[in-house]
């Protein structure tokens, strides 16, 4: 019903940028809260950043200054600019998107790895 499909991700020297984009398709009537989890090895599943359909965003601590979450309404697309990376960043990270269809749904992207070097 929802299928999200992210990209952006890869292999990043600490202090550089990476983007993340991810893109929801299929057959909802609208899309509520979009964030951005990540999993490092070993490591419980996070949150990173939220974003709601209003446009109010929220981060870890860990991320705030670095990371800015943006999403474009009419293309249902949400992103993630990620700046001044540390190794501690590298994971797998996944869209997420709380969405309408017959029902609310919670929806998953396939998840995309970043890995930032020191």
């Amino acid at each position: 019903q929802v299928q999200l499909v992210e990209s952006g991700g890869g292999l990043v020297q600490a202090g550089g940028s990476l983007r993340l984009s991810c893109a929801a398709s299929g057959s909802f009537v609208s899309i509520n809260a979009m964030r951005w989890y990540r999993q490092a090895p070993g490591k419980q599943r996070e949150v990173v950043a939220g974003i709601t359909r209003g446009g109010n965003t929220n981060y870890v601590d860990s991320v705030k200054g670095r990371f800015t979450i943006s999403r474009d309404n009419a293309k249902n697309t949400v992103a993630l600019q990620m700046n001044s990376l540390k190794p501690e960043d590298t994971a797998v990270y996944y869209c997420y998107a709380e969405a309408y269809t017959s029902y609310r749904g919670n929806y998953w992207g396939q998840g995309t790895q970043v890995t930032v070097s020191s």
